[in-house]
């Protein structure tokens, strides 16, 4: 038999009646009545539903539920044109007021001679709007070169080139910062040593060589960089770079408390670290960033492209500069903006993970999201993506981002970490990175958005995603460790329960749970959330034809109540759980009565020959799954038993369906018939039908199928207590088949074989057919081979060959040239020294012989004394038989 078919003994199964008609000596207790009743009641293991490999990495799988034109698409192109080019500038409308700020003169110890008077700022707002234009017409693509490239001049040409420009001109390439500072461009060397961008001001040569030997510090300048500007009139950047209390506001008088002047003077430290901040980033920015973006803005080749990224990558973090307080950031997010145009996945990698460390957001961040989802949308793509942790800057989306303002750049950037997460590597590093914990959080923060119908829609695309990400994790055992620590179970619940209407979240959230089900300790964490039961069934009433998530809750359901009899005992008592069950049963049997016909009907072509399981027949398998393990329970198996239309379509798949055709199902729907016919109830249905049912075991009986063969000797075991049951064993010759299982060297086998011989040798008239087919030296052998590992077979050959000896004269006429055999095997499994193995651990020891005592040994002597007492031809003793 299957692995998967395997029984699964359960230990705190219920009190419940013996299974075979027994005489015993004294009342055993219910855990040993139960014992004894091994392979009687099982529970069934099955395989869990197959999930294939989608043919494409898309947002909804092909079998979506959301129609195309109501779902976000998969497929768009990304251009320059896609990004927000003017995110950095200032408001329309507000007009810039002058600052009424004198500027600090520094002065350097090592250097007196090297300070210089800082220029004033631009007298008014007008001044200001020319600067920027002029920076753009510098910074402006055009199709004669580099929109980034100033002028080159040698040093020597430098004071005279400067002497001759025009004082417009000049005072264009000024800017004013926050504290009216003037900006200088440095001049930044190149790979040729001769060639460096100009100075804004005067400054002699020998100051340029000092900047070029490394002494470029002494100086105070403020270079050109690009700043929002707030509502008020002041940049955007002044709040965190500048303190704005030394600065007048219009209408506010100069006189202030005592302590104004002290204020100031700290004010004024400051004012100067940040200055001198300030300047270390500007020089930064020439010495490190603006060398690699003309490198970017003059290369065509992709591979040197790529490799520039990662030099501005490493030196923006470097400096620091990642983020939104960079100054010259909108400069740099322009060039990166307009290389998305080239379309390469490999240098568009690259860009998305440095757009993204620079935390834009709005427009900017949806199309980020969505170029980094396009990448990732290719599976070529995940080995360079393995390799320049782009899921860290994803992850860092979905950590920060709000959900409500960027709910649908979230969409894409969840879309993305999905498409990795089919991906072994990155899954892994995933769960390292703690995305379980994130995402729960971003579940847990979806759940509780009580919005309008559209907005709620937009979320459940998102959740979508989500989910399907979970599903993918739930394979790793420390991602099922957490999913189990950090409340998944409520908030996945949660989500179901909102989101019922929503096909697809239904379904990838019963995914996650039919995954996580296979193992015990979450099944047992799921058995303890009351509401899920109610959920599965509002789910099974809801999309009773759809059978991909149909299938998936009765193998959670089937997991559930495998091992836990609290779970059988909570869904049965659900309302209407039965009532789902039966109809579910009856309308996956007709779609698969209705398929065999349709083949039948058409010849049954070898090419038509429909593919088993079928996905009905799927259905079939884990519902009747379901009954079996249901009936485990005392009161649920005895319910069961007596509902006529359960026993009715179980009786029905025997009927229309052979072992050959689909093994699980047969095989699945006998035992559940076992199980049920262990309960003597009033209006046992099994009880009714117990002739017709024999009637289809016998042609399970018939079949080639080993594990057929051995399930239909189970169910006969039980029925045979039955006088109808007996009569048509010998008129079938079954007993045949029977004798000859004890022939299969297995313990399982021969134990539901003896069973089917106790209770044929209850009858007189019966007990003869035992020397027909060799079956005492059959049963010597049985307790031979198995008796000192399986005292509970032993009992049921002894308790065999007890009814079959009742009527004993002599020992070898009735147990034949088995009976020396029988007396030495019977006396060396007596005695304890010999019988009980002590090199087992002290439990198992105490197992087997609690077993030993009460089960074997008070059979066994009594056997033992009879054969004695029968070898000097002893008249016989009535003894009621077991």
């Amino acid at each position: 038999m299957m692995k998967g078919m395997q029984a699964s003994k359960n230990k705190n199964t219920e009190k419940a009646e013996p299974f075979y008609r027994l005489s015993v000596p004294k009342q055993k207790t219910s855990s040993e009545i139960i014992n004894e009743a091994r392979n009687v009641l099982r529970t069934l293991r099955t395989w869990r539903p197959f999930t294939p490999t989608e043919d494409q990495r898309t947002l909804f799988g092909s079998g979506s539920s959301r129609a195309p034109q109501n779902r976000p698409p998969s497929v768009f192109s990304l251009h320059a044109s896609s990004f927000d080019l003017a995110e950095s500038r200032p408001v329309s409308g507000v007009r810039l007021s002058p600052l009424d700020h004198k500027p600090i003169l520094v002065t350097f110890a090592k250097d007196e001679d090297s300070s210089f008077s800082l220029p004033k700022p631009p007298a008014d707002a007008a001044e200001v709007r020319k600067v920027s234009s002029a920076r753009a017409r510098l910074f402006r693509r055009t199709s004669q070169g580099n929109y980034l490239s100033a002028k080159i001049v040698s040093p020597d040409q430098n004071e005279e080139k400067l002497d001759s420009e025009d004082p417009a001109m000049m005072r264009n390439l000024c800017r004013s910062n926050d504290n009216c500072l003037a900006e200088q461009r440095l001049y930044t060397p190149f790979n040729d040593e001769s060639r460096q961008l100009i100075f804004n001001e005067h400054i002699s040569r020998s100051e340029r060589e000092e900047f070029l030997k490394g002494t470029a510090g002494k100086f105070l300048f403020q270079l050109r960089g690009e700043r929002s500007v707030n509502t008020d009139g002041r940049f955007a950047d002044e709040e965190q770079q500048f303190p704005c209390d030394q600065m007048k506001k219009p209408g506010t008088s100069s006189s202030g408390p005592r302590s104004a002047g002290w204020k100031r003077r700290v004010t004024d430290l400051e004012d100067e670290t940040r200055i001198n901040e300030s300047e270390e980033e500007e020089i930064f920015w020439h010495m490190k960033i603006l060398p690699v973006l003309h490198e970017l803005e003059k290369e065509d080749n992709i591979e040197n492209l790529c490799l520039a990224c990662t030099k501005l990558y490493q030196a923006l973090n470097e400096g620091n500069m990642l983020g939104k307080r960079f100054r010259r950031r909108s400069v740099l997010l322009k060039t990166l903006y307009k290389l998305v145009d080239i379309d390469s996945d490999p240098l568009c990698l690259k860009l998305a993970k440095i757009i993204l460390a620079m935390k834009v957001d709005g427009r900017n961040l949806l199309s980020v999201c969505k170029l980094a989802f396009k990448i990732c949308r290719n599976e070529k793509n995940d080995y360079i993506i393995q390799n320049d942790r782009l899921l860290d800057c994803l992850l860092e989306v979905l950590r920060t981002e709000d959900l409500q303002k960027n709910n649908e750049a979230l969409l894409y950037c969840m879309g993305a970490i999905k498409f990795m997460s089919g991906n072994a590597v990155l899954l892994n590093e995933m769960v390292n990175k703690g995305a379980v914990e994130m995402l729960l959080q971003l579940m847990k923060q979806i759940n509780n958005i009580k919005e309008n119908d559209t907005y709620l829609s937009n979320l459940g695309h998102l959740l979508v995603q989500l989910t399907a990400t979970l599903r993918n994790l739930a394979d790793l055992p420390l991602a099922r460790r957490q999913l189990i620590c950090d409340g998944a179970i409520s908030e996945l619940s949660v989500a179901l329960e909102q989101r019922m209407n929503d096909k697809d979240v239904c379904t990838y959230i019963v995914r996650i749970f039919s995954k996580l089900s296979s193992y015990n300790d979450f099944c047992a964490a799921l058995a303890d959330c009351s509401r899920c039961y109610i959920l599965f069934l509002a789910l099974l009433d809801k999309y009773q034809k759809q059978q991909d998530l149909v299938i998936r809750i009765f193998f959670i359901l089937g997991n559930l109540t495998a091992e836990n009899n609290q779970a059988r005992e909570q869904f049965f008592k659900e309302k209407g759980s039965v009532n789902t069950l039966i109809s579910l049963f009856q309308t996956y049997h007709e779609l698969d009565l209705n398929a065999q016909k349709w083949y039948h009907e058409r010849g049954g072509e070898g090419k038509n020959h429909p593919k088993h399981p079928s996905e009905a027949e799927d259905v079939l398998i884990k519902l009747i799954r379901v009954l079996a393990n249901l009936s485990i329970h005392p009161s649920v198996g005895a319910a069961l038993a007596a509902a006529h239309r359960v026993v009715e379509l179980l009786v029905a798949v025997l009927e229309y369906k052979s072992v050959d055709d689909c093994e699980e199902l047969i095989i699945n729907a006998a035992t559940t018939i076992n199980n049920l016919s262990y309960y003597k109830v009033k209006s046992s249905a099994v009880q009714d039908r117990k002739l017709h049912i024999a009637e289809m075991l016998l042609k399970l009986l018939m079949s080639n199928n080993m594990d057929g063969i051995v399930e239909a000797v189970r169910v006969f075991g039980n029925l045979s207590q039955y006088h109808e049951i007996c009569d048509f064993i010998i008129q079938k010759k079954i007993y045949k088949f029977v004798i000859a299982l004890l022939d299969a060297k297995n313990q399982d086998v021969c134990f539901s074989a003896c069973g089917v011989l106790l209770n044929l040798t209850v009858d007189k008239n019966k007990r003869a057919l035992l020397m027909e087919e060799g079956g005492i030296g059959k049963l010597v052998d049985c307790l031979r081979d198995f008796g000192p590992a399986d005292w509970q077979l032993a009992c049921l050959i002894c308790k065999t060959l007890w009814n079959y000896s009742e009527n004993i004269t002599s020992a070898a006429s009735c147990f034949g040239e088995d009976t020396d055999t029988l007396l030495v095997l019977l006396t060396a499994l007596l005695d304890e020294e010999l019988a009980l193995d002590y090199s087992l651990d002290r439990d198992l020891r105490d197992y087997h012989k609690l077993y030993w005592e009460r089960e074997f040994k008070p059979v066994a002597e009594k056997l033992l004394d009879r054969i004695q007492s029968h070898r000097s031809f002893l008249p016989a003793v009535t003894i009621t038989p077991f």
